[in-house]
């Protein structure tokens, strides 16, 4: 099959060839159950689990300890904030997140308002920037947790992460940010942060494996497991361990650590000539802030066409998605380019490019 270029990396990555080399005993050779303690089998597997472990936390400047595996990101974050509701069962609950948030992260916001749970979901302005006043404002005297992300998986804009695990900390309050875009891609650190969400396909790992950090000696309460079964990964996440995933996860994770600020600098003078080329066809507009955001990712609107069409089209020769990959086949605009006031039309004839290691000039 002709594959067309690649330029979809926010949907997905590659696994890059050292992780399917570090993966592959782990199918055959080394198939041991991690939670087999009396025998070698077990051990191996087990020990190769928790060197994982450790690369994952470095790369996120976390303990070990902090890392609870599991199947991906999206049930990171339904234990997160599932889990958080849950721990706090009872009680009155409000929680902060933003219109602009990944579907994973929205949709179980939606779950729990059901079950009870009070929730605002702030605005953005044009550039997909929220106000720090208006979260401020928006705190209640029982607000349980400000979830936001770290870096927008359509935009690429980033949130200060840093003021609002400030303002978090200084009300305590738990602040949840879903790192999935960020992680590998741009330094990321767990200060004033009680759980991350983060995955391994996302940067060049493989499928099926993700990771919640929980903050561990802190007084606010953990999330509480939402798969009950055997007590693994310190009873909040019942299930026999995906090995060779999550050694594919620690092996990616130990690679991006180390090449993440040289291929970011590399990948942004990339992005700007692939942007400033574009921005010069007539009736095309960059949706999202200039200013802070991802390296390699640029979202284009270009009007006066049909999205759908110019979509087919473009995607014969260029892999690339109007908007997140669990959202790409609907011909609705995107949620996150609504929340930022671009018309309907133009908000379906825009593109999303993100660009990765197989990108060349």
């Amino acid at each position: 099959m002709q594959y067309p270029i690649y330029l979809d990396y926010n949907a997905t990555t590659p696994c890059l060839p050292e992780v399917i080399e570090a993966m592959l005993p782990h199918f055959g050779t080394h198939f041991g159950n991690a939670a087999s303690k009396s025998h070698p089998y077990g051990w191996v597997a087990e020990n190769a689990v928790e060197e994982a472990r450790e690369n994952v936390a470095n790369l996120i400047g976390a303990k070990s300890k902090e890392i609870i595996f599991t199947s991906g990101a999206t049930e990171a974050i339904n234990l997160g904030i599932k889990g958080t509701f849950d721990a706090y069962l009872g009680e009155k609950q409000h929680y902060i997140t933003c219109k602009t948030e990944h579907k994973a992260v929205l949709d179980t916001f939606t779950e729990i308002e059901k079950r009870g749970a009070e929730v605002t979901f702030l605005p953005v302005d044009s550039q997909g920037n929220i106000n720090l006043g208006e979260l401020e404002e928006s705190i209640l005297p029982y607000t349980k947790m400000i979830c936001l992300m770290w870096a927008n998986n359509e935009t690429g804009i980033i949130h200060p992460v840093e003021k609002i695990a400030q303002l978090a900390e200084s009300r305590n309050i738990i602040f949840f940010t879903d790192a999935v875009q960020a992680a590998g891609k741009i330094p990321v650190s767990t200060k004033g942060i009680h759980l991350m969400a983060i995955s391994a396909h996302k940067l060049y790992g493989p499928k099926g494996v993700g990771a919640l950090y929980v903050r561990h000696n802190h007084e606010l309460p953990k999330p509480l497991a939402q798969i009950h079964g055997g007590g693994h990964e310190k009873g909040m996440r019942s299930g026999t361990l995906n090995v060779p995933g999550i050694i594919g996860f620690g092996k990616a994770a130990e690679l991006r650590l180390g090449e993440m600020k040289q291929e970011g600098e590399r990948l942004e003078i990339l992005r700007n000539k692939l942007e400033n080329g574009l921005l010069e066809i007539p009736k095309t507009f960059l949706n999202g802030s200039q200013e802070i955001r991802l390296p390699h990712v640029t979202n284009i609107a270009f009007g006066g066409v049909e999205g759908e069409e110019l979509l087919k089209k473009v995607n014969q020769k260029v892999a690339v998605s109007s908007g997140s990959a669990c959202t790409s086949i609907s011909p609705k605009p995107s949620h996150v380019l609504q929340a930022m006031g671009i018309n309907s039309d133009l908000g379906r004839a825009s593109i999303r490019f993100s660009l990765g290691k197989g990108t060349t000039e």
